[in-house]
């Protein structure tokens, strides 16, 4: 008996685009929307609640 992988929905808080993920997110991940380019920060699993992103936690270029 194989089961469905969890499908999680909500919303971007951005551009209200409706967003769904059939893989586990862990509470800190940064997802971009597909809808509007945004980074995103996952502030909680259960429920689903997205917010945007620091910059600094999605920032990885060289600074000299």
């Amino acid at each position: 008996m194989s089961s469905k992988p969890k499908v999680s929905m909500t919303e971007c808080p951005e551009c209200d685009a409706r967003l769904r993920f059939r893989r586990t997110l862990r509470r800190g991940e940064i997802i971009q929307c597909p809808e509007c380019d945004v980074a995103l920060e996952v502030i909680s699993v259960e429920p689903l609640e997205l917010d945007w992103a620091n910059e600094d936690a999605w920032d990885f270029e060289d600074r000299d």
